[in-house]
């Protein structure tokens, strides 16, 4: 929320600097995200008047000024603006100035060959408003040489953050109280101008909606004359961040920033019947003022006529009923809306707007009338016009919350000590009522207080949290216990280790569009929330691979060449009694290019299901998994190619990993384009170690004695993969046997039909003393007949 010093003085006497006030406001809990200073956009940009206003002699919409800018001789300007003429004063940017709207930097230069010293300035160039047809005019009395920005009042803009608890400081009014509570000035008190009010209100209005609008009320104005706003109004308003529309539009944004209490005005002229408040028919539509159409249900309530419904009650107006130039009568409209009912409406549209914002957090109930007399009294001054008499259609909620609090809870709940006295006036200030015996009895627009707690925040934040002391936690003596969980080191440690490897950790969303959830569900129930943030983040998800494929997918699309990236994060699934069930996992993706193309390696290379198993197999390695025990076995699921994935399992139900490459279909469905390689780490199927308690590892003892080798060629059926091979050889011995290793595969010439041929290295290592003839023989022995077991034959 934006506002500039100069309109949070028309609501709080002080003379605190912008910086005081920004100090002020983060010491009481408002967070202050920036502050800007206009002046400094206009540096360089002074009054000016035209002495002279001649013909461009080269050019036909150019003209030639001479302009005094207050000192030394008068400057030569070229000129485009149709209202450019001699005794006009306007704004000049001198060299050296930057043009706020596009970051232009002023040069002296010649344009058609006439020398120009600056620019004369539209309203647009200087971010002031929309006119651009012509340049700045400025009255007779406006100072040359003065700089424009002092002449024109340009007053620092502050940007707070409004937390959603706190609506009462959604108008600049809440906020100037706040202050005021906190010492930095008086509160001005709300004055509404005096008008008179003739007749009765022409048009009937009520609430066939209790519960959505439990008060509506309204008042026509007729006779007024709709323009340009003040240039007071238009300030505040472009401080703000609104862009200034007509005058009766910018008075009910402007009760609506300054005292957080939205308003509508209608065409009175394009009303039919009585207005109510009531529920949607279903089916029915609305063309909004953001131009879109809106389908409608029972769920919502609208403002509509006898004809057609003009408003989404609490969020936006229609098209059709709004006010325009040529409006001279209106119906101001002021209500009360439940905020749980904006809130659903508004998601359910996929609306927001400000009014929204304000209303579904729960604006005043106690300002309708003083608010639509406020409003009233604004168009009567400036636009003209006669009032009727107001009419009250139900009632906004009216019993105050009262809290007993002990004033006590501050120094216990809030670390600080204030004086009691101290505390009854902070209460007071925010108006706030309180009994002898410390009963407090809440305003109606605090609709967060809801205990003593509550209170006790109140209290601390105006009387400072700056104040509140910071006291480190208390911890035992001695060497402090490790507070990771072993799943936590785990994480950790993988973190580190796929970085080390080249890899990109990315960080996606845990919900998922329902069809990218349901490609990877593989049968099992998906998570799907009632109330998503959107539609497109409306599943848990059950994978970590398809936030991963859509992140390569963003990132190859603007041009990245290949990706690496991975992911530690939770897999979400409904498990018995629909409890929730995580699943740590590690997910890969490997995109684009392996290598890129070169004089020396060729054309670029793509990544491979081998590369996926390697990044699969160090990785389990690194979290603490027995690879060497690992079998690599198919199912690895629909989504992957079938001939180019498989698992690696400890026993055939333990899956620890899958990896591959993605199936056609799969990368069809992320619109990604080119082979993409994933792996899926199940972190939670990794059994722990042995003695997982302990931190530490025995030291390394090297063996005494040499390892020696042996190489065994078998004729294997040419289905049988190595890894099977390799893994029936290693359980021969597993005293002496310390590695296998597949060297050749051959597949031709010599070998028989069915069959291929594959040739293991086997490490022994001796242990007490050197292996004689025998030994070695009993151990090959041993290797051949496990081998046979497979199927395989020794070659002669």
């Amino acid at each position: 929320m934006k506002f500039s010093l100069t309109w949070l003085k028309d609501h709080l006497d002080t003379d605190a600097s912008v910086q005081e006030i920004a100090a002020a406001l983060n010491r009481i809990g408002i967070e202050v995200e920036g502050i800007e200073d206009p002046a400094e956009k206009l540096a360089g940009f002074r009054v000016a008047k035209v002495l002279t206003a001649v013909q461009h002699p080269d050019a036909d919409k150019l003209r030639v000024l001479t302009v005094d800018t207050g000192e030394g001789d008068p400057l030569q300007v070229v000129c485009g603006a149709p209202n450019a003429r001699a005794g006009m004063k306007g704004v000049l940017g001198l060299p050296g100035a930057v043009v706020p709207a596009n970051g232009m930097e002023l040069r002296k230069s010649a344009i058609r060959g006439v020398e120009s010293n600056g620019m004369m300035c539209s309203v647009r160039e200087l971010e002031l408003g929309d006119e651009h047809d012509g340049i700045i005019e400025l009255p007779e009395d406006a100072p040359v040489g003065t700089s424009f920005a002092e002449y024109h009042g340009a007053s620092p803009v502050i940007d707070v953050a409004i937390t959603p608890n706190r609506p009462d400081c959604m108008g600049v009014y809440g906020i100037a109280r706040d202050l005021a509570a906190a010492g930095l000035g008086a509160l001005k008190p709300i004055a509404i101008p005096g008008f008179e009010t003739k007749g009765a209100c022409p048009v009937e209005i009520r609430t066939d909606d209790p519960e959505g609008c439990p008060a509506f009320y309204g008042r026509v104005v007729k006779g007024v004359t709709n323009g340009a706003s003040p240039e007071w109004l238009q300030q505040r308003l472009i401080s703000a961040g609104q862009r200034p529309i007509s005058l009766l539009v910018d008075l009910t944004n402007y009760l609506m920033l300054a005292y957080g209490r939205p308003a509508h005005a209608y065409d009175l002229a394009k009303l039919t019947g009585a207005v109510v408040a009531r529920r949607a028919n279903d089916g029915e539509q609305v063309l909004a003022l953001n131009e879109k159409t809106y389908a409608l249900d029972g769920s919502m309530t609208v403002i509509a006529d006898d004809s057609d419904v003009h408003d989404i009650a609490g969020i936006m107006g229609g098209e059709h009923s709004g006010v325009s130039e040529d409006t001279t009568d209106v119906l101001l409209e002021i209500a009360y809306f439940d905020p749980a009912r904006i809130g659903a409406t508004g998601r359910a549209l996929g609306l927001t707007s400000d009014a929204r914002t304000r209303f579904e957090r729960g604006v005043d109930p106690a300002f309708l009338d003083d608010g639509l007399d406020l409003l009233t009294a604004l168009i009567v001054e400036h636009a003209g016009g006669t009032a009727s008499e107001m009419v009250h259609a139900g009632a906004p909620p009216a019993e105050p919350k009262v809290v007993a609090f002990d004033p006590a809870l501050t120094a216990q709940l809030g670390g600080v000590e204030i004086p009691e006295a101290e505390q009854r006036r902070i209460l007071e200030s925010l108006d706030f009522k309180l009994s002898a015996d410390w009963h407090v009895t809440c305003p109606l627009r605090r609709h967060d207080i809801e205990g003593a707690a509550d209170l006790v925040e109140e209290v601390v934040r105006i009387h400072g949290l700056d104040k509140v002391a910071s006291v480190a936690l208390s911890r035992a003596d001695g060497v402090a216990r490790p507070t990771a969980t072993p799943q936590q080191a785990m994480e950790r440690k993988l973190r580190r280790a796929a970085a080390a490897r080249g890899l990109n950790e990315a960080v996606t969303w845990s919900f998922l569009p329902t069809d990218d959830a349901a490609h990877f569900a593989d049968g099992s129930q998906l998570w799907v929330l009632e109330n998503p943030i959107s539609e497109d983040m409306k599943a848990m998800r059950p994978s970590l691979l398809p936030g991963l494929i859509s992140a390569a997918k963003r990132n190859l699309d603007r041009g990245a060449d290949g990706l690496l990236l991975f992911e530690i994060g939770r897999r979400y699934f409904r498990g018995q009694g629909g409890a929730s069930d995580e699943k740590p996992t590690l997910g890969v993706v490997l995109a684009g290019e392996k290598t890129a193309r070169g004089w020396a390696s060729g054309k670029a290379t793509k990544f491979d299901a081998y590369d996926a198993k390697a990044e699969a197999m160090a990785l389990l390695e690194i979290a603490g998994a027995p690879v060497q025990n690992l079998m690599v076995m198919g199912g690895a699921g629909a989504q992957f190619h079938p001939g180019q994935s498989a698992t690696l399992r400890l026993g055939p139900k333990n899956v620890l990993a899958r990896f591959g490459m993605l199936h056609p279909a799969t990368c069809k469905a992320f619109d990604i384009d080119g082979p993409v390689a994933a792996v899926e780490i199940f972190l939670d199927a990794i059994p722990p170690k042995k003695g997982g308690g302990t931190f530490g590892r025995s030291a390394y003892a090297p063996p005494a004695l040499q390892a020696v080798t042996r190489d065994f060629a078998f004729f294997v059926p040419a289905e049988l993969p190595a890894g099977e091979l390799v893994r029936a050889v290693k359980g021969v011995d597993k005293a002496n046997i310390v590695d296998a290793r597949v060297f050749d595969v051959f597949a031709g010439q010599g070998v028989p039909e069915g069959k291929k041929s594959v040739a293991i290295e086997v490490t022994l290592q001796p242990q007490q003393a050197s292996y004689k003839d025998a030994d070695l023989k009993a151990i090959s022995e041993a290797i051949v007949a496990a081998a046979a077991k497979q199927g395989a034959e020794l070659r002669g």
